[in-house]
């Protein structure tokens, strides 16, 4: 991705878009520094990482009224831990980039002088690592059926780290709609054989899950986003992200 000029950062927190609802997102990570100087260091500091955290910084219009609304769902969707997925300046297509973990809203503004366009602020916090992987599903397909997603050539998992997944559903219809994604696994692009490694919970609403592998190694390079739907005339918006830490 060449230099850029920031007009197209996705965000997607939880259950919901905040794209059309924010005008500025930051994301932030860190690891301590942990002193381990001693009398051997030959008169240099040594510097250890500590803990590793993460966050984001987002503000925008304020809105209310509706579940999709930045009010309604800072007071449903972002009052715990749950799954925020950014993007770097782009649509959000299968393949691109996103940064995602798991999050906690630690805070939340609005209001401003008379005359001023109703604004809010707000930051999550992470729980889990920041993951720098891709999109597996974009925003605006809408799905009705079973079905299987693009693959993606993330490669192997080494001994260690893990495979992260995110789910964002943001919206559901029909009557009684269900959808239960999961994340397969191929030793190619074609598929032929596939291995379930993780399982979200079935969804019927609006709402985010996130998910990891237990960290040990998977030979598989190809990843691939799944889903099982059920109900009568049932369609779902979402979203997913997939990345290895």
């Amino acid at each position: 991705m060449p230099k850029t000029i920031l007009t197209n950062v996705r965000t997607f927190a939880v259950g919901v878009d905040l794209t059309s609802h924010s005008n500025k997102v930051e994301l932030s990570a860190e690891h301590e520094d942990k002193d381990a100087t001693n009398y051997g260091s030959q008169g240099w500091k040594e510097i250890l990482g500590g803990l590793g955290s993460a966050e984001i910084a987002a503000e925008g219009q304020w809105e209310a009224g509706d579940p999709t609304k930045v009010d309604d769902a800072s007071w449903s969707q972002l009052g715990g831990v749950g799954p925020w997925s950014i993007s770097a300046n782009n649509t959000a297509a299968v393949g691109e980039l996103a940064y995602f973990t798991s999050a906690l809203r630690s805070d939340y503004k609005l209001g401003e002088a008379v005359g001023e366009v109703a604004p809010w602020t707000g930051t999550a916090k992470s729980s889990w690592p920041l993951v720098r992987g891709q999109f597996a599903h974009p925003p605006g397909t809408a799905r009705t059926a079973t079905g299987t997603g693009t693959g993606l050539n993330l490669g192997a998992v080494p001994a260690g780290k893990r495979l992260y997944a995110a789910l964002h559903v943001l919206s559901a219809s029909g009557t009684t709609p269900s959808i239960t994604a999961r994340v397969e696994s191929s030793v190619d692009n074609l598929f032929g054989a596939p291995t379930t490694r993780l399982t979200f919970n079935a969804a019927t609403a609006a709402g985010g899950q996130i998910l990891r592998t237990a960290g040990t190694a998977i030979t598989d390079p190809w990843w691939r986003v799944a889903w099982t739907i059920s109900g009568t005339t049932p369609s779902f918006l979402f979203v997913a992200s997939l990345g290895i830490q």
